[in-house]
């Protein structure tokens, strides 16, 4: 007998008739001896009907009360397949995040997990239950609801696999597993069989929406085997676990991609001790996450600083560089919304010097001007404008020897 945790995505159970099938997966895993915890996402787009309601009720809505709205998706999600397993004959409970103890942070909308209490859901099990979980929400210690932002599900998932020594996390969506990029834009993309904690964290951050990249911090911290599967189909799919011997050492595994930010330049930034500090103490005032972060040479006393953040953020990096110009007395500050990030990503890298050379020849080859670049030690990323990334991810995956027969998922 294994504990399975199989975690569903809001397209997994976005109707009944995607309910009903989530439950016939269930039912045959616990048929088959095992013992299994479900996590589920709200129905297909309920999050964003209910975020876009809210904001016809206010502007500027109150993160709380976001957070008591949109746990409600959640709430029916397990409610409803619970019922489905029950109408096929087997036995069922659900719970959401609160009642199985998820302890987090007063974050709110991006909660972070502290612990979990999840003797409920041990003793469902024991009584021979499947269990079915609300994936995103937690509590705080003092009884407030919080959501765990995106991605939030495949932590909930992960950190009860973690919570409950599960034998392996399957994470179920409309995807077949990890491919060496989207299959939409390189139908040549083939599926990693199997693939190392690091470079998936590597991937998850640069771009690929396999995963989130909570969810992979959390396995590799608590050592919990990932199983990335298809909702839809008995496909393989991809493992993601710690790198042992018997796993490829391909060069590069995978080209990513993120059109998710925005770039912001300040001008004529005086060239004096501390003021770097003053300009991204005020972005941390305004809670604002950074990514790649550039400062030219100085000439004449004075430099030019060039960051990335999230798109979803620009109104807050804007007020905060606005604050920070006035305070340092730099020129100008100006933001390019157009932009996309392109990342390569190989363990393989590590050992292979001439990687980046590759990767900014190809680029040139192909006519694509390349803007910030930043590195770690298994990934290359740079920035080039959104209209040529497509182009870019393709010239990347074929000089690298990515490319296979073409997948319907490129279809």
């Amino acid at each position: 007998m294994s504990l399975i945790v199989m975690k569903f995505g809001g397209t997994s159970v976005a109707t009944p008739q995607h309910m009903q099938r989530v439950a016939d997966r269930l039912i045959a895993r616990h048929e088959a001896g095992d013992e299994v915890v479900c996590v589920v996402s709200a129905m297909g787009k309920v999050t964003d009907e209910l975020v876009e309601l809210a904001h016809q009720i206010s502007e500027h809505p109150a993160e709380r009360e976001m957070d008591m709205l949109l746990t409600t998706g959640e709430q029916v999600s397990i409610a409803l397949l619970a019922m489905a397993v029950q109408a096929r004959g087997a036995d069922a409970v659900s719970f959401t995040g609160p009642q199985v103890g998820i302890m987090t942070s007063a974050n709110f909308s991006k909660a972070q997990i502290l612990a979990i209490d999840a003797g409920c859901v041990r003793d469902a099990l024991d009584e021979g239950k499947i269990v079915i979980v609300a994936g995103f929400q937690g509590r705080t210690p003092d009884g407030q609801i919080t959501t765990l932002g995106r991605g939030g599900s495949d932590t909930t998932a992960v950190a009860l696999a973690a919570g409950l020594g599960a034998d392996i996390c399957e994470i179920n969506s409309d995807v077949a597993g990890v491919f060496t990029a989207d299959p939409r834009i390189v139908p040549s993309a083939r599926l990693i069989e199997r693939i190392g904690y690091d470079e998936m964290l590597e991937m998850a951050s640069s771009g690929a929406g396999v995963l989130s990249m909570r969810s992979v911090e959390a396995a590799r911290n608590h050592q919990v085997v990932i199983h990335c599967r298809s909702s839809f189909d008995d496909g393989p799919g991809t493992i993601v676990k710690e790198q042992d011997p018997s796993m490829e050492q391909a060069i590069v595994s995978g080209v990513t991609f993120d059109t998710s930010e925005v770039k912001f330049t300040i001008r004529a930034v005086p060239d004096q001790a501390g003021v770097a500090a003053r300009v991204f103490s005020r972005l941390a005032d305004h809670d604002i996450n950074l990514d790649m972060i550039i400062q030219n040479v100085s000439e004449d006393g004075a430099t030019d600083i060039s960051f990335t953040a999230p798109a979803v953020e620009l109104d807050a990096a804007t007020a905060a560089v606005r604050e920070a110009v006035a305070e340092i007395g730099a020129r100008e500050w100006i933001v390019d919304e157009k932009i996309a990030k392109i990342s390569i990503v190989g363990a393989g890298m590590k050992t292979h010097p001439r990687v980046s050379a590759r990767m900014f020849s190809a680029l040139a080859s192909a006519g694509i001007n390349i803007d910030l670049i930043s590195t770690s030690p298994i990934r290359l990323s740079c920035v080039v404008a959104q209209e040529e990334f497509e182009e870019a991810v393709r010239v990347l995956h074929t000089e690298f020897g990515l490319d296979g027969p073409a997948t319907d998922e490129g279809e």
